[in-house]
């Protein structure tokens, strides 16, 4: 029998290790890994995408989901140059991906050949471990370090291999060893360690806890597997849960105990609470936004969260508690008192209703042009009980934060911490992959969409009934508020004419395309998309000058936001009119 080459070597050890799926692109530096694939077809499928950018948000998205190894391919050069934005998202989410490169033949290396670049190099910000393979006697420990560790680290991994090493045999040695070695002998074995803080810690954050007066908890994606415990120690402290962005399936949004998100793109009650609280317990997040946080020393904190070098990191933390939440939480649980006054717990509990009456007079279904969140709202309406939703990046987050609720089996993905545009549809992909019975649907703006729509033409070639729906605005929409908080007038942010038919590519590749522009039409329309059975993309036209408001403007917001219209902000009148439309409907609310 033939003797495995490195390249069907590297794709049968991954096989090994679980790994189910690669995503990439194929090119001349990477036909050996190529042929390793086709040797292992039975094992691991290989998805063909336009762009490798979308490949490393695929594995990205799959990582996510499921915390399984994600694995993106790309070939020598530019190829694997296009993995980067990918790559930073898994890394800054802490999400396990593996990125496979390919590199010029040994031989030549150094002599700047075409498309050499050093792709180890490049990658070695991104990646956790980032290695060449140049002697086929490193496979198969070089692959399962790799994925040792970014299943351990949570991070990325890369692993770069010449073309010729590509196809030589597996295990062969072509050097004189002249030292006391041996190539080491690995196996494809992990577990993750459970991980549970010191008595002493436990009991040094139960004490704050039932001290506390006014105690608040944010609970990040980390608390996602962790829900029901932290809905029941919200219940014994009598404390309202705030989410972050990226945890915003970590507890309902029909909690009794949630008054939503925080940041810019938060709740009201979620700030007043951070205000007001006097003992912060924070699990599972690494909240970066600071300002939002109690000033230090005005709040008691207490941490958890399974990476020592995470805690403490964004606000002084009097308790650190390392360890994974749900075992850190049970751990916790029987050392708190149940907080008999409920009356800091109702007070938010009303806020919170306040709150939602307004976002809903916001859903405007007569508004024309249509008003971004009743998109979302019917969206949210019209999806299954177990929706999978893909959001990009910009004004897009703010209504899905919002106005798309995630309750009972529903799930929420973004590129929380990079918050890159284009990853939505990615995304989307990769999770009708893994969820082959579930509405997976990408909701994006054109402006993200833009950039990987070549990847409608990937879920149509394979079958798969993503849902695509694009909050059009014709502009980068988050860009526009950004410049004119700084007192700026917007410039360079509106497309114009003419405008992209989104719809018209979507039924180019056999899918369902619909353009929407009158808000009449939108339910219907999107019960069609919902209903189709291939891949499906509803372009709706939605308000260009809807302002993705903080939940509380502060005074030096609203100046500067006077000075962009005193210095010529060219489309003042149109947003001064929704912006007004916007306040008639709240006050009728």
């Amino acid at each position: 029998m033939t003797k495995q080459t490195v390249g069907e070597a590297i794709i049968a050890r991954l096989a090994d290790w679980g790994v189910d799926t690669v995503f990439g692109l194929p090119g001349d530096g990477i036909n050996g890994l190529m042929e390793g694939l086709r040797r292992n077809a039975d094992r691991v499928r290989f998805v063909l995408v336009h762009h490798e950018e979308a490949a490393a948000f695929m594995a990205t998205a799959h990582a996510k989901a499921t915390g399984r190894l994600g694995v993106c391919l790309a070939t020598s050069g530019p190829g694997g140059i296009h993995l980067a934005n990918g790559l930073y998202d898994a890394k800054l989410d802490h999400a396990p991906v593996l990125a496979l490169t390919g590199m010029q033949e040994s031989s030549v290396l150094g002599t700047a050949y075409q498309q050499e670049v050093h792709l180890d190099r490049l990658f070695q910000d991104v990646a956790d471990y980032d290695e060449p393979i140049v002697n086929p006697a490193q496979v198969p420990a070089l692959v399962d370090i790799a994925v040792r560790t970014a299943l351990a680290r949570r991070g990325v991994a890369h692993l770069t291999i010449p073309n010729d090493v590509q196809v030589a045999r597996a295990g062969d040695n072509p050097f004189e060893e002249v030292g006391p070695i041996r190539e080491p002998a690995t196996a494809p074995v992990w577990v993750h360690p459970p991980v549970r803080p010191a008595d002493d810690d436990l009991q040094a954050a139960a004490d704050l806890l039932n001290a506390g007066k006014r105690v608040a908890i944010l609970a990040g994606v980390g608390a996602r597997h962790a829900g029901a415990l932290v809905e029941l120690t919200a219940d014994v402290l009598g404390a309202p849960i705030v989410k972050s962005l990226p945890g915003k399936m970590s507890v309902p949004d029909d909690s009794p105990f949630t008054v939503g998100g925080l940041g810019l793109l938060g709740t009201a009650p979620s700030e007043e609470l951070m205000d007001e609280c006097d003992t912060l317990l924070m699990v599972g997040t690494n909240f970066p936004y600071t300002k939002f946080l109690p000033e230090p020393g005005k709040a008691r904190v207490i941490q958890i969260d399974a990476e020592p070098a995470r805690v403490g990191t964004r606000i002084p933390t009097d308790v650190p508690l390392v360890g994974d939440a749900s075992a850190t939480l049970e751990s916790l649980l029987p050392r708190l008192k149940r907080r008999e006054d409920r009356r800091h717990l109702r007070k938010y509990q009303e806020k919170m209703r306040d709150w939602r009456e307004k976002m809903a007079a916001l859903e405007d279904p007569e508004r024309d042009p249509i008003a971004p969140q009743y998109l979302v709202r019917e969206l949210d309406r019209a999806a299954a009980a177990d929706a999978v939703l893909c959001c990009d990046s910009g004004t897009v987050a703010t209504w899905a934060a919002r106005h798309w609720q995630v309750t009972g089996r529903r799930e929420f993905y973004l590129s929380g911490t990079l918050a890159t545009m284009a990853p939505g549809l990615p995304y989307a992909i990769a999770l009708q992959h893994e969820y082959p019975g579930r509405q997976c649907v990408a909701y994006v703006g054109d402006g993200g969409f833009a950039m990987l729509m070549a990847e409608f033409h990937t879920a149509a070639r394979y079958g798969l009934p993503v849902k695509v729906v694009i909050n059009n605005n014709n502009a980068l929409g988050m860009i526009i508020w950004e410049q004119m908080v700084l007192g700026l007038p917007e410039y360079g942010v509106r497309f114009g004419d003419p405008a992209p038919d989104y719809a018209a590519w979507a039924r180019g590749c056999g899918g369902y395309g619909a353009h929407v522009t009158d808000p009449r039409e939108l339910p219907g329309k999107l019960r069609e998309a919902l209903a189709f059975e291939g891949p499906a993309l509803v372009d709706v036209v939605v308000d260009a000058d809807e302002p993705p408001m903080p939940a509380k403007v502060t005074y030096q917001q609203a100046v500067k936001f006077a000075e962009a219209f005193l210095r010529g902000q060219p489309h003042r009148a149109s947003i001064a009119t929704t912006i007004l439309k916007d306040r008639i409907t709240q006050l009728k609310g």
